[in-house]
C-alpha cells in the first residue's frame, strides 16, 4: 500500500465527542481533509451543528453535528443509531470530550485546591471525561466489534503522564490557601483515559479494533503573558502548541498508517515530560 493510501480515510465515518470544542474541530477538519466523514457530537446543539456545517462547506464532505450528552447511555445509543442510519457504518471513535476547569492565575480561586474541591465538580468532570469515554467506547466499540474492526482514539494530556506543576499558577502576595491550582479531577481523568486505552486495546484485539491514546501539551489560546512565560520554561521547545499542530498525529493514529500500533500513548508535548 502506498504512503498516500495509508493516510486515506475516504468513506470512513468518525464520531468525535466534544466536537464543537477547540481541538474537536481540529480533529474533524483533518478527518475531512483525508476524505472521511466527521460526525461532531457535543452537548451544545447550536454550536456543534454550525461547526459541522462549516466543515461540510469547506471540505466538500458529509459532516453531521449531533447534540449528545455522552454521560447518558441512551443518548450515546441514539447518536450511534443516527450515524448508522445516515452512513451505515462507524469506523473511528475519538473520545475527545472533557471538562477542563479553568485556572486563572492570581485570582482567589481556592475552590480548586484539593482540600476544597467540590464533590459535585469531581463527579461532573469524571462523568464527562471518563464515564463518557467508557459509554461511547462500550456502545460504539461494540458496534465496531460486530462489524469486525475499527479504531478508538482517546485524547489524554501531558497531565495524564506527569503531575501538573502548580508553580505556574502561583501569584505573589496571596497566602498559600488562596493560591490557584490545576484541579485534581483533570489529572485523574487524563490518567484514566490511558488506562482505558490499554484495557480496550487488549480486550478487543481479537475483534480487529485498535485503541490508542494521544497526550497533547498545552495549546496557546491567548493565555496571560505571565502564565505563558512560566509554562514555556517547562518545555524544551520553549513554547506552547498551536491548535493545528496535532492534526498529523491524529491522522496517523486513526488511519492505516498506524496499523501495527495499539495500546500506545503518543506524547506530543514539546518535550515537557522529559524534564
Amino acid at each position: 500500500m502506498g504512503l498516500k493510501q495509508l493516510f486515506d480515510l475516504s468513506g470512513r465515518v468518525t464520531i468525535i465527542t466534544g466536537g464543537a470544542g477547540l481541538l474537536g474541530v481540529q480533529h474533524a477538519e483533518v478527518i475531512a481533509e483525508a476524505g472521511g466523514f466527521p460526525v461532531l457530537a457535543d452537548i451544545n446543539k447550536e454550536d456543534v451543528e454550525k461547526k459541522a456545517e462549516i466543515i461540510s462547506e469547506q471540505y466538500y464532505v458529509d459532516s453531521l453535528g449531533i447534540r449528545t450528552d455522552i454521560t447518558k447511555k441512551s443518548e450515546v445509543e441514539a447518536l450511534s443509531g443516527e450515524v448508522l442510519k445516515k452512513f451505515g457504518r462507524i469506523d473511528i471513535l475519538i473520545n475527545n470530550a472533557a471538562n477542563n476547569p479553568k485556572v486563572k492565575a492570581g485570582e482567589d480561586s481556592s475552590w480548586n485546591r484539593f482540600e476544597n474541591f467540590p464533590i459535585e465538580l469531581w463527579n461532573q468532570d469524571i462523568a464527562v471525561g471518563l464515564t463518557g469515554a467508557f459509554l461511547c467506547s462500550k456502545v460504539i466499540g461494540s458496534e465496531m466489534a460486530k462489524r469486525g474492526g475499527g479504531v478508538i482514539l482517546n485524547i489524554s494530556s501531558d497531565l495524564g503522564v506527569i503531575a501538573p506543576d502548580q508553580r505556574i499558577y502561583f501569584k505573589e502576595g496571596l497566602p498559600a490557601e488562596k493560591q490557584s491550582v490545576k484541579p485534581v479531577s483533570y489529572s485523574v481523568v487524563k490518567h484514566g483515559l490511558i488506562g482505558l486505552t490499554k484495557y480496550l486495546a487488549t480486550y478487543w484485539a481479537d475483534k480487529n479494533i485498535r485503541v490508542n491514546a494521544v497526550s497533547p501539551g498545552g495549546v496557546y489560546t491567548g493565555q496571560s503573558p505571565e502564565f505563558v512565560k512560566k509554562l514555556r520554561n517547562l518545555i524544551p521547545l520553549g513554547r506552547m502548541a498551536n491548535k493545528d499542530e496535532y492534526k498529523a498525529a491524529i491522522l496517523f493514529l486513526v488511519s492505516d498508517a498506524s496499523s501495527y500500533m495499539t495500546g500506545a500513548n503518543l506524547i506530543i508535548d514539546g518535550g515537557r515530560s522529559c524534564w
